[in-house]
């Protein structure tokens, strides 16, 4: 079976372009270290607005692997993907993060709740979990609860898996389950039943996202309090080592951050507590490449400041088209943002440190920050010159990108001094 390695990082690269700046980061992690398996992901809705195929992925990713002499481990993920659109990824992918947060809610037939909660009747009582302090409470009715609310999504995780499975071959991929990208957190109990549902349907699962309490907006730090998140989490990590050994499930399985890019308040109280288990970890980060991408082009002066000026007032006129997508994931109060007549006054620092993640900057702007992330597709509409633009930049493109994710994200998620 295909293994992923016990740090990995998911690299999204909307455009193509970075690859090689990306590696480059975990390269130079691995020389401290830290040895982190790449990760590019990209996901259906993605492909469709930029025009490109899976495959564009995998030859970037196998060309940048080439030209840095890289030998160690890599994938290509096929990025939220669910039954319906999974087909054009199989032959580039190895790497499948399957979505059933839209199956969250629908209720499976009477039949299979009722075998299910009879498997699952041994759990009533006193849920022991070794390291949480207090048992969970088990009943009846919060087995049915469970079933009603997760078996389904589950089932059709088991449907979806064994697609890929049949026609990518058993252990040719690694599988991810994804349950990130709905309203409300699972609890760690909760995820102690899921676990059990997957195991059930024999999917090899190496890591899994759950839903965080707080928010993980697109492109800016975490909304809410530090010191529950780490609580939950290092329940839900506690929960999936008992789940590992209960439920006979891979023994690599980790927890997966989806929108874990830019998390900063998180990274100290989530390496810690990997650290102190000797854990892993999957870290999303996806959309903040393509952020750097326009800091660099703002930086950079002349026709590239130019574009990502026009960029943003179209970004502004069309926010709420822009907004609608992602709306559980950006929280953007236009009356915060600048109006496009006074950024196009603007010279290159006063617009780049508007962008760049760093609270301590006072011209720092993290609304236009989620609003420039959800833009992409306007970047898309006018490809060739935006790509000519980065190709002209690409020292200063690609040093942003690296800076990034080395130092903003792998040194303080890893505690690399």
């Amino acid at each position: 079976m295909k293994k992923l390695g016990k740090y990995s990082m998911g690299i999204g690269d909307r455009f193509g372009r970075q690859a090689g700046a990306q590696l480059k980061a975990i390269i130079d992690a691995g020389k401290k270290g830290v040895e982190i398996t790449p990760v590019w992901n990209k996901s259906n809705r993605e492909h469709i607005i930029i025009g490109t195929e899976p495959a564009d992925v995998r030859k970037e990713a196998d060309e940048a692997v080439k030209a840095a002499k890289f030998k160690k481990p890599y994938f290509v993920d096929a990025d939220h993907i669910n039954f319906d659109t999974v087909g054009r990824f199989i032959e580039a992918s190895d790497f499948f993060t399957i979505d059933v947060a839209a199956y969250i809610g629908q209720r499976a037939c009477e039949e299979d709740i009722k075998a299910f909660m009879k498997k699952a009747a041994k759990y009533k009582g006193k849920l022991r979990i070794q390291g949480i302090p207090k048992p969970f409470n088990i009943t009846s009715a919060y087995l049915k609860k469970v079933a009603e609310k997760y078996l389904f999504a589950t089932k059709m995780a088991g449907v979806i898996y064994r697609k890929i499975e049949k026609l990518k071959g058993a252990g040719k991929f690694v599988t991810e389950v994804s349950m990130d990208e709905v309203p409300d957190p699972q609890t760690p109990a909760e995820l102690f039943f899921i676990l059990m549902m997957l195991s059930i349907e024999n999917i090899p699962l190496q890591t899994i996202a759950p839903k965080f309490q707080g928010r993980f907006n697109k492109g800016v730090d975490y909304v809410g309090n530090p010191e529950l998140f780490a609580l939950e989490f290092e329940t839900d990590l506690l929960v999936i080592r008992h789940a590992v050994k209960l439920f006979k499930l891979p023994e690599n399985l980790k927890i997966s951050v989806h929108s874990g890019s830019d998390k900063f308040a998180l990274y100290p109280h989530i390496g810690s507590i990997i650290r102190k288990y000797d854990a892993g970890i999957h870290l999303k980060t996806a959309g903040t490449t393509w952020l750097e991408e326009v800091t660099g082009l703002a930086m950079a002066g002349g026709e590239a400041l130019t574009f990502v000026k026009e960029m943003y007032k179209s970004a502004y006129e069309k926010i709420d088209e822009l907004c609608a997508p992602y709306a559980d994931v950006i929280d953007i109060k236009k009356e915060r943002l600048p109006s496009p007549a006074e950024v196009m006054k603007w010279d290159s620092e006063k617009l780049s440190s508007a962008i760049i993640h760093d609270a301590k900057n006072p011209n720092y702007n993290p609304d236009m920050r989620q609003l420039i992330h959800v833009g992409y597709k306007l970047a898309a509409l006018r490809m060739k010159e935006y790509l000519e633009l980065l190709d002209k930049n690409k020292d200063v493109v690609s040093r942003c990108v690296y800076e990034n994710i080395y130092s903003r994200h792998i040194c303080r998620l890893f505690g690399i001094g």
